[in-house]
């Protein structure tokens, strides 16, 4: 059974592109554009990974990312951020908020596909 991955990125061009790549390799994935829907689809849709973008429009990513940390049926989900915002003290309070892995924008492919490997190695099945 394919593994399941939430993409939350607001960005249509980079949203477009993780799913594009993600489904290139063999995933099913669910594309969230507004931060606000985000729990309710990964409720719904039961990842095994979250792939967040941390700035988004109304909520910040690392709120959300402590959401998905204290509900019960989304605790164990690994989150990859993704953020464009990669300065000082930025990997520590994203890991804090919960996050597994970290990667800044731009993405390359081939770190962004090690990093969802890893991840999904590393979840409990």
């Amino acid at each position: 059974m394919a593994k399941r991955i939430l993409v939350v990125e607001d960005n249509d061009l980079n949203r477009k592109l993780f799913c594009d790549v993600l489904k290139a390799n063999g995933f099913e994935v669910e594309p969230v554009a507004d931060g606000e829907l985000a729990l309710n689809a990964a409720r719904a849709f039961a990842p095994d990974l979250a792939i967040m973008d941390i700035q988004l429009p109304n909520i910040s990513g690392l709120d959300l990312i402590a959401a998905m940390k204290r509900d019960a049926s989304l605790c164990d989900v690994p989150v990859l951020a993704v953020t464009a915002y990669a300065g000082k003290g930025d990997e520590e309070r994203i890991r804090d908020a919960g996050a597994a892995d970290y990667l800044s924008k731009p993405v390359s492919i081939m770190p962004f596909m090690a990093a969802v490997k890893k991840l999904l190695d590393q979840a409990p099945q």
